[in-house]
């Protein structure tokens, strides 16, 4: 039996998650609190760095203690303590990787850095059972990716967003027409009402020979088309909602077709391939269901995480951390481990956007 502590605090929402492992059946969440800090920005339109890290100072010994309480399992029955070390906002990250310091030290348990995408990466494996390779779409308010994920720490950057990610497109776009944030489902509801076809929006890259995403093209084309008709209706905003998204997954669709081809042609042999989607904004239903029509029209399996662990959780931290130490790669110096602001899953690629002091971005 391995037990693992997750925490995950690298943006949002403050979270611990007690995971286990026996060997012989499926992994078994024990706990998985979130607390989310919805309220606390929104009056801004998004998160502040500030705010959140001084919010999971508050509330993160209480989180990890209500973790191990629902799991059933005392600090000593743990078997090692995972962290999100980045990519984030360093003030929460720091919270976070400092608590997992202090708890494993005092405890006397192996720490693991995680990098937060890494989550993401194998959730599948911890819902689902999947097995190596297979395809991961990352769409959230800080990633757009697409990676061929080979084994535990074995992944692969094949397209990334040029400019903004997926979610900061659609938080930026209920900021303009007046919705409030968090923007994605607000946009989402809105569209609801609304007529696709009203605006002829771009799609950017669509037919482009380069795999990549970018999406502020379209968030400058939603800002065009709202101030020439300003100001906006209920109608008018649905209208640019549904405009905004029909673009949105259908540039979607084209970038996806491509790596599904790829995928089939760098692994031939591969029986069952699967498409995995995760991130918040994977719970876009027009986004979803485009993806799954494509996935059953080029024969690859369509595998979406629940929601809850789709989002920032600690549980895909504390897996993460599981599936490390069964594979021999727990870092061996992680207490002195420095938490990243930027940390790219892909190490072997070549960065697409930035590389400065804080490291490549994407």
């Amino acid at each position: 039996m391995i037990r693992v502590l997750g925490i995950e605090t690298s943006c949002d929402e403050t979270a611990a998650s007690v995971v286990a492992l026996d060997g012989t059946s499926a992994p078994e969440i024990l706990s998985n609190i979130v607390l989310s800090q919805i309220e606390e920005h929104a009056a801004f339109g998004g998160v502040v760095p500030e705010i959140a890290a001084r919010a999971h100072v508050e509330a993160l010994d209480g989180i990890i203690e209500a973790a191990l309480a629902d799991s059933g399992a005392k600090l000593a029955d743990i078997d090692a303590i995972a962290a999100t070390a980045g990519p984030g906002l360093v003030g929460g990250l720091i919270v976070g990787l400092m608590t997992a310091k202090a708890i494993a030290a005092a405890a006397h348990k192996p720490l693991i850095a995680i990098n937060h995408l890494e989550g993401h990466a194998l959730t599948a494996r911890l819902t689902d059972g999947l097995d190596f390779p297979y395809l991961l779409l990352l769409v959230s308010g800080g990633h757009t990716q697409i990676v061929a994920v080979r084994g535990v720490g074995d992944y692969q950057r094949w397209a990334t967003t040029i400019d903004d990610a997926l979610g900061e497109a659609f938080d930026k776009t209920a900021k303009m027409l007046g919705l409030p944030y968090p923007g994605g489902p607000n946009v989402e509801k809105a569209a609801a009402s609304g007529y696709a076809t009203r605006f002829a929006f771009p799609r950017p890259m669509k037919g482009s020979a380069q795999p990549d995403f970018s999406f502020s093209g379209l968030k400058t084309a939603v800002r065009q088309a709202a101030t020439a008709i300003a100001p906006l209706s209920d109608q008018d905003v649905a209208d640019i909602c549904a405009s905004f998204q029909a673009a949105v997954a259908d540039a979607l669709g084209d970038r996806v077709s491509r790596t599904l081809t790829r995928f089939r042609l760098e692994f031939p042999g591969k029986a069952g391939p699967a498409l995995v989607v995760a991130g918040g904004v994977a719970a876009n239903r027009t986004i979803k269901a485009t993806l799954e029509a494509l996935c059953a029209e080029a024969g690859f399996a369509f595998v979406a995480p629940p929601l809850k662990l789709c989002t920032d959780n600690a549980a895909m931290i504390a897996w993460a951390g599981i599936e490390r130490l069964r594979a021999g790669i727990a870092q061996e110096n992680a207490a002195d481990f420095v938490p990243r602001s930027r940390w790219p899953l892909d190490s072997v690629s070549a960065p697409m956007v930035g590389s400065g002091r804080r490291g490549a971005k994407a």
